[in-house]
């Protein structure tokens, strides 16, 4: 209990520091105000449009598919973050060497502060927006089980962590990732249901994204929000889904330190 305190108090003070260090530039992430409802007006519109005077298109009414971008505007706001990108500029300059001699492991410190960081994003971005997107185009952005949610959502958070921290371990091979993120960055858009629902894609494509990681990070919160999943033609219960959720977060954490590991027998503190 007393080593579990004690990586609770660190974890907070890491918190702590990363929110006092982003409100000094919280004019940064102000711009998000903007920039999640504007695409999602774009959503409403196309949508709006292509609805027409209703009828249902691949299982979703006008109303789900509002609620559905809706809320995939706003969970990015919960889950985003750049442990890929801070790891890479550590392991280029060879700050990295600080960390592997500290008995703090860094992949916990990383997560720290995305703890800190998406702390203060609820209350700077995801709040407001909800509530501008509620007031302005009158939608109903309450989820059908908040339990279930907010699991969903925290499941969300970590599986996007564990794959970007891998992505930033890549540059004890690879030096610069900036490639790699674009690449993954595309692919997350598309498969994550960001852009479109997964259950617009050929039956055969729906199916492999069980066991991809892009549709734990976007898709299946949003469908827990809406209280029904489906996706390949199998329809899960919330407490079902959510649990392969977190089988697919264990399964990444896991990935994550076997990289972790190979990646310390290869490092040569270069620049340090």
């Amino acid at each position: 209990m007393t080593k579990i305190k004690q990586k609770l108090d660190t974890c907070m003070t890491v918190a702590r520091v990363t929110v006092k260090e982003y409100l000094a530039y919280r004019s940064h992430m102000l711009v998000s105000l903007f920039v999640g409802p504007v695409y999602f007006a774009v959503q409403y519109f196309i949508w709006g449009a292509i609805y027409g005077d209703g009828g249902e298109i691949a299982g979703f009414e006008y109303t789900q598919m509002i609620r559905y971008f809706g809320i995939t505007a706003l969970i990015g706001y919960l889950t985003w973050g750049s442990a890929d990108w801070n790891l890479s500029m550590l392991i280029r300059t060879g700050k990295f060497l600080t960390f592997a001699l500290r008995p703090l492991h860094h992949r916990f410190f990383a997560l720290s502060q995305k703890i800190g960081h998406r702390s203060l994003a609820l209350f700077l971005e995801f709040i407001p927006c909800w509530l501008i997107l509620m007031a302005v185009f009158k939608i109903n952005l309450f989820p059908a089980h908040l339990g279930w949610f907010i699991l969903s959502v925290l499941l969300a958070s970590l599986i996007h962590f564990f794959i970007a921290y891998c992505i930033g371990l890549f540059s004890f091979w690879l030096v610069k990732t900036d490639g790699l993120r674009m690449a993954y960055w595309l692919f997350d858009s598309v498969f994550a249901g960001f852009l479109i629902p997964l259950v617009f894609f050929p039956k055969w494509m729906q199916f492999i994204q069980f066991f991809l990681p892009f549709q734990y990070t976007s898709y299946v919160p949003a469908m827990v929000f809406l209280g029904e999943y489906k996706l390949g033609g199998y329809e899960l219960s919330l407490p079902a889904i959510v649990g392969v959720q977190a089988l697919a977060t264990l399964t990444m954490f896991v990935v994550s330190e076997l990289m972790y590991r190979a990646a310390m027998k290869r490092f040569t503190a270069v620049g340090s």
